[in-house]
């Protein structure tokens, strides 16, 4: 009975793994927000929220886990427009996991007074951030852009986990 049970549970792993792979979130369509936040981490995040920025999808937008040690012109440097920059960008440098990520846009959220909010990280991040973002800013709309990529199984794998984790930590009230 119990080998009966654990193959089960095995299998509910496995299919879930293979359903999180095979459903990994898309890039949004064109909806507007009030805000845009971007989650530092992986390549094309800045670069896809700059362009949902200049699209006029939305008219702010937070870049949150920024380190310390970058100076706003530094970024308006890299990505080429000082003037966003200036105007439109807010830096979060106070979050260090996906977790305070969610703290750290909520708090900005509710001092800007937005009730939507479009949330850009990588396909594979998309689920335990979105996760954890609706968690926290109840009561406001969370549209998930997610930027495509092309991770490998170990990531993938490790990702799953942490979700499944996070999840669980949840049900358990930690």
């Amino acid at each position: 009975m119990i080998s009966r049970f654990l193959s089960f549970l095995l299998l509910l792993y496995a299919l879930g793994f293979a359903l999180f792979v095979v459903l990994l979130p898309q890039p949004a369509d064109g909806a507007r927000t009030d805000a845009i936040v971007v989650l530092t981490g992986a390549a094309g995040r800045i670069e896809r929220g700059l362009e949902l920025l200049r699209q006029g999808k939305a008219e702010k937008m937070l870049v949150s886990g920024v380190n310390r040690t970058v100076r706003p012109v530094e970024l308006a440097d890299r990505y080429g427009n000082a003037r966003l920059f200036d105007c439109c960008i807010d830096l979060g440098r106070e979050s260090v996991d996906t977790r305070s990520n969610a703290d750290e846009t909520y708090n900005w959220l509710r001092r800007n007074k937005y009730k939507s909010v479009r949330l850009v990280t990588t396909d594979w991040h998309m689920p335990r951030a979105a996760f954890e973002l609706s968690r926290r800013a109840e009561g406001v709309e969370v549209v998930q852009d997610a930027v495509r990529s092309k991770p490998n199984f170990r990531l993938l794998f490790a990702e799953y986990n942490k979700y499944l984790l996070r999840r669980a930590a949840v049900i358990v009230g930690i």
